[in-house]
């Protein structure tokens, strides 16, 4: 590695820093210095901005945000309440699965705001440590991106994968990464069901409970969704929204199955999205998704000011700034250095592929967001020469911006917690994410390894294009 290579990581590292000092809309703004520098400084050619997935987002984002302007994921909300409500004793099992398919069904994980005051109410009425439940929940609603078929990181594999040949759709992505992140979520709960003092024997709290304000503003009120009026089209707005995932999902189908059919006077087997003359999964996907916010919009009171006024379309549009500034700034690096990162890494991954999950880890800490990761990160592992499956498998490993704890959704699930038991640690890393986090990441990581390179490796592999 050349002594300029060294001084322009190192600007792209410290554009990537600060951008995440700042937070929001900083991310992709910063990350633009940092790629003016590049080009205009250093005379590198810059990288393509990653357009295809950022339109995905916004269709995805915009039938999102419908959804909560027509008050449908209310009483999607409502329903994963009521079943909280029904089994309070396993509310450290059952809230990471609430916020995990909340994330998987939305494509996001700022769905979380919305039932993470429920879940720490339920516990601390109950009398379980809310720390136990809320540390795990968070983490879940992250984890939970890499298992949406509309999220950014699973197309955004999909798509750059196609490019290099691994022809994998996104229900076989889901194949594997849901199983995966799920048993790594149960390890991660079963981590936290006896984690730190009981309430009642530990002296913060018994402290806090005994103060009369504190008091007060621990019992005195109690969070809840089931008081809010649920009208028929906002009930239709979320079997709208629901349709559209499986019509997706439907197509994405299309590209698993072939027929044989005469191609040129001669017999081939194509896909049947092929045979059917479907778009590409990207158009379908962005099709899809305006169609079913337009129907939101028209015939379920799906106010468009409120949509775009909800958190669920504005942390969407801030997150496309953010890939859209990332994506292109790491894509300009690596692209101009691809040959010498070859020579550099290739003896590593050659011996040991699965390391490349390392690499993806130690990049989200620095990037708050997996999307950004997979575009930015991939096209490399690609080049370098790791196989489809290695990268399918290790796809978990793209979360790790729990590791320092300036996400928005651990923030807020800190000041939910009225117990005070979920936290920051006096020394930043001692946090109450640290432990379900590294548990979860590491065990779906090696769940998603094990299963597209041992026990299904043979069918994994059949998705490379000869």
């Amino acid at each position: 590695m050349t002594f300029l290579m060294i001084i322009q990581l190192l600007i792209v590292l410290a554009a990537l820093y600060v951008g995440s000092r700042y937070g929001s809309l900083a991310l992709g703004a910063i990350s633009g210095i940092g790629l003016a520098i590049l080009v205009f400084g250093f005379g590198l050619k810059p990288g393509t901005p990653p357009t295809d997935v950022i339109y995905i987002i916004i269709a995805a984002v915009t039938c999102a945000g419908t959804l909560q302007a027509s008050g449908g994921m209310d009483w999607m909300i409502q329903i994963a309440e009521k079943m909280l409500r029904r089994h309070p004793n396993n509310i450290t099992f059952l809230g990471p699965l609430v916020t995990f398919f909340l994330t998987v069904l939305v494509g996001t994980g700022h769905v979380v705001y919305t039932i993470m005051p429920i879940i720490c109410d339920i516990s601390l009425k109950k009398g379980i440590r809310p720390e136990r439940p809320c540390g795990v929940a968070s983490i879940a609603s992250q984890v939970g991106i890499t298992c949406s078929p509309i999220a950014a990181a699973v197309v955004a594999f999909m798509t750059i994968s196609h490019q290099y040949g691994y022809m994998v759709s996104i229900p076989q992505i889901l194949m594997v990464t849901i199983p995966a992140c799920v048993i790594g979520l149960m390890c991660a709960a079963m981590a936290s069901y006896k984690r730190g003092k009981d309430l009642d024997k530990d002296p913060e709290f018994l402290a806090r409970k005994n103060d009369p304000e504190l008091y007060q503003y621990m019992y005195g009120n109690s969070a809840t969704s089931l008081d809010k009026v649920i009208t028929p089209k906002a009930k239709a707005s979320v079997f709208i929204f629901l349709g559209a995932l499986l019509i997706i999902v439907g197509f994405a189908f299309c590209q698993m199955f072939h027929v044989t059919t005469m191609v040129d006077g001669a017999l081939e087997e194509v896909s049947v999205a092929e045979y059917i003359k479907l778009p590409k999964m990207n158009i379908c996907i962005q099709i899809i998704m305006l169609v079913a916010a337009a129907v939101n919009i028209m015939f379920c009171k799906a106010e468009p000011k409120k949509a775009v006024a909800g958190a669920v379309w504005q942390s969407g549009m801030v997150a496309v700034v953010a890939i859209y500034g990332i994506a292109w700034l790491a894509d300009t690096y690596f692209g101009n250095y691809s040959e010498q990162m070859k020579l550099m890494m290739g003896d590593l991954v050659s011996a040991y592929p699965w390391s490349i999950a390392l690499v993806f880890f130690l990049v989200s800490v620095l990037i708050n967001s997996q999307g950004a990761v997979v575009l930015a990160m991939l096209p490399l592992a690609y080049q370098l020469g790791i196989a489809g499956p290695v990268l399918l498998g290790v796809l978990p490993s793209v979360y790790g911006y729990f590791f320092i704890p300036n996400y928005p959704s651990d923030i807020a699930t800190v000041n939910f917690d009225r117990s005070g038991t979920t936290k920051i640690g006096k020394y930043l890393l001692n946090h109450s994410f640290m432990m379900p986090g590294l548990i979860s990441v590491i065990v779906s990581t090696v769940m998603g390894y094990l299963i597209t390179n041992v026990f299904f490796a043979d069918y994994f592999a059949s998705f490379i294009d000869k």
